[in-house]
């Protein structure tokens, strides 16, 4: 694990240290994303966190459509 300490500028801005965007594959151009929560802030390159996203919400996506299915194939409507 890597750790450095930056600055705020006065426009709200922080660079990121060279070791990190190196060991992090961030380039120049490259899309982040900034996810705050309790107090902390997490920054990954765009493409990897839509993939966690994506991983993290299959098993809900999965369940909601059986849920769904449920509702959809109810023969006591006339399904």
């Amino acid at each position: 694990m890597l750790m450095k300490t930056v600055k705020v500028s006065e426009k709200g801005q922080v660079a990121i240290p060279v070791d990190i965007r190196k060991s992090a594959g961030i380039k120049r151009g490259d899309e982040i994303v900034l996810i705050q929560d309790k107090g902390k802030i997490l920054i990954e390159k765009s493409g990897q966190a839509t993939k966690k996203f994506e991983d993290d919400f299959k098993d809900i996506l999965k369940y909601s459509k059986k849920a769904l299915e449920k509702v959809w194939n109810n023969k006591e409507d006339g399904n």
